[in-house]
């Protein structure tokens, strides 16, 4: 149906973010985007505009989320499921790619793995109320008639989710942006000690407090000792490892490949004083889908 394409498809990009920040996951994401446009679709001829059509498709989004996530364990990254590893040669589990909060090629500061770990740790419903009235910016009455709850409840999931999303994950405020020239400086300085095997390079550039996290494997890594060992053995020899600076999640990230194949995404927490945090996704099929989403 053409009319139903033309008023629906400027908006899929913000219905795909929605999504992910509601699942946790690019691949979940695009599915329920491809459910809530065929829903769409075959009830277009019926729909009567009594509200717009953001807010409609935002509904059909919202309650695909809601019943994808019922009956599944939520996504974390390895520092939300247990302590940090003891020792760094003994490899931890590696587990299935469901259990891991995935990255996103987007620009958006609200997407940080931060942020959508944080959400992750909400009840659905709760998390589908924070993002619809602070995200979104929808009445907490549309809210109500899109979740089938009564205003009160609404407003009380609010106030319950803002205070656990807080706690879990607050903001911090020495965070650096992609484009800020420091944060420049310091991705290339990790991309240059992995691709010279430089190790006392990339140490420099870690916070005293920096942690690392390796999904698919279970294990993490708290402070820049711990971390640093990790990075030691992982530098090979010069010219094993080659980088490509990107943004994900809002955040700078690299693209790697290892001796010639692709490796994984590695996306950093620059601050002002140092790398605070990278989380290093071993999962080579990530690789392509983010050359595909690069800008040409």
């Amino acid at each position: 149906m053409t009319g139903f394409e033309d008023a629906a498809a400027p908006l899929r990009r913000e219905v795909l973010v929605h999504c992910y920040r509601m699942l946790g996951s690019w691949d979940e994401a695009e599915d329920a985007v491809q459910e809530t446009f065929l829903r769409g679709w075959r009830a277009w001829a019926t729909f009567e505009e009594r509200a717009s059509v953001r807010t409609w498709l935002h509904r059909i989004a919202t309650n695909v989320c809601l019943n994808s996530v019922r009956d599944r364990g939520r996504r974390a990254l390895p520092a939300g499921i247990g302590a940090p590893a003891d020792r760094v040669d003994e490899p931890g589990p590696v587990l299935p790619p469901e259990t891991w909060i995935q990255p996103i090629a987007d620009d958006r500061q609200d997407l940080r793995l931060a942020v959508i770990a944080g959400l992750q740790t909400l009840p659905p419903t709760q998390r589908a109320v924070l993002l619809l009235r602070d995200v979104l910016a929808f009445s907490a009455a549309e809210v109500a008639r899109m979740l089938d709850l009564s205003t009160a409840a609404v407003k009380s999931s609010l106030q319950r989710a803002r205070a656990r999303l807080a706690a879990v994950a607050p903001e911090p405020e020495d965070v650096l942006e992609p484009s800020r020239p420091e944060a420049r400086r310091l991705v290339d300085a990790y991309v240059g000690a992995f691709e010279n095997a430089d190790v006392q390079r990339l140490i420099t550039v870690l916070r005293t407090d920096a942690t690392l996290q390796l999904p698919p494997g279970r294990d993490w890594f708290a402070g820049k000792a711990s971390c640093s060992q990790v990075f030691a053995a992982a530098v090979g020899n010069p010219g094993e490892w080659k980088m490509r600076p990107i943004v994900a999640n809002g955040q700078p990230a690299v693209i790697a490949a290892y001796r010639g194949q692709p490796f994984g995404i590695a996306v950093l927490d620059v601050r002002t004083d140092g790398i605070a945090g990278v989380t290093a996704f071993g999962l080579p099929d990530l690789v392509p889908r983010f050359e595909a989403a690069r800008p040409s």
